[in-house]
């Protein structure tokens, strides 16, 4: 088997090596497509670099090829993805059914082994079956497309509402689509050029703010009333300080985008507006099955989000056009590397 790790210090080992067989209460699974995304870049650049080495990837699809001991439900060959989050179940929010922001929350693919492989042994109580009608290169968006489901849950917003998205890249692209299919209307706002063209591309109206003043435009855009929700999805200092200017009175504020470090925020229009300031991290496994949901009835554009498909040894040319913003979302192929 091949193996994907990241070593610390923005280097990645590509290696081979014996697959070991599932434990008791494992499943098995070859591994067929692992995308890469925002929070593995923020592991190349050393933010994580406290939880390395491991192999990463999170965001995966593959099928059944062996069970361990003890586990029922599993069929070999069946189609799965991974809900990648191991919680405690004593700590007060695993009490009160927060499991997924658990205070003791281990991060499949950072804290432990991830996807990035081509045989991988699971735990079973997070291997999520999938439909047989999604083709597993569609299934290995379910994760990110559930972290555009608990954002919009999150928010709170409602049909015929106004929702304006800091962030054009995958996730600000997905969360246009879970807003748009539940009648919200969306404005995308993002400074990358070629990402702006992917975003109209999508049907959305969006804005550059090298271009335009984005305060004045949502203004306008609203009748002057600015945003019901905003989402910040670019985890940058200027996204998060312009956030709280386009949201209206009463107006949400939902943070996305990982913060590597505290930033700035306008308290006094806060204050004024009486805005709510809402995090929304990872998902719930009901986010899961209305990710999974969304994409067998077609509603994710998935052709339009996968930019292309590269065998696992070519992980890092991969990172590199991500870093680049040349690319929505790389997929890797895990099996690719097998055949040669």
């Amino acid at each position: 088997m091949t193996t994907v790790t990241y070593m610390g210090e923005g280097a990645i080992d590509v290696r081979r090596s014996e697959p070991k067989e599932p434990g008791a209460g494992e499943v098995q699974v070859a591994v067929a497509y692992t995308g890469i995304c925002g929070t593995d870049l923020h592991i190349l650049r050393g933010h994580m670099d406290h939880r390395s080495p491991t192999i990463i990837g999170h965001e995966m699809s593959g099928n059944v090829s062996a069970v361990g001991e003890g586990v029922d439900g599993f069929e070999l060959g069946d189609g799965v993805t991974v809900m990648p989050l191991a919680w405690c179940g004593a700590c007060r929010a695993c009490r009160d059914g927060h499991n997924h922001v658990c205070h003791n929350l281990e991060f499949v693919g950072i804290d432990s082994p991830g996807a990035l492989q081509t045989t991988w042994n699971v735990p079973a109580n997070i291997v999520i079956p999938l439909p047989a009608a999604i083709p597993l290169r569609d299934a290995a968006l379910v994760e990110p497309v559930a972290v555009a489901v608990h954002d919009v849950n999150r928010s709170r917003l409602m049909a015929g509402e106004r929702a304006v998205i800091i962030g054009g890249g995958p996730i600000g692209a997905l969360i246009g689509v879970v807003a748009r299919d539940l009648g919200a209307e969306v404005l995308v706002i993002e400074v990358d050029r070629e990402r702006q063209a992917n975003i109209a591309a999508l049907g959305f109206s969006t804005i550059n703010p090298l271009d335009v003043d984005q305060v004045e435009w949502v203004e306008r855009w609203s009748d002057g009333d600015g945003a019901d929700v905003v989402f910040e999805v670019s985890g940058s200092a200027p996204g998060i300080l312009v956030a709280t200017s386009l949201a209206r009175v009463r107006g949400r504020v939902v943070v996305v985008g990982i913060q590597a470090h505290a930033q700035p925020l306008d308290l006094p229009r806060v204050f004024w507006r009486e805005l709510e300031i809402l995090g929304a991290r990872v998902y719930t496994r009901e986010d899961f099955v209305q990710a999974i949901q969304l994409i067998a009835e077609g509603t994710v554009p998935v052709d339009a989000i996968v930019s292309r498909v590269v065998p696992l040894e070519s992980t890092m040319e991969a990172f590199a056009a991500l870093e680049s913003g040349k690319a929505m979302k790389i997929l890797i192929d895990c099996q690719a590397s097998e055949a040669v």
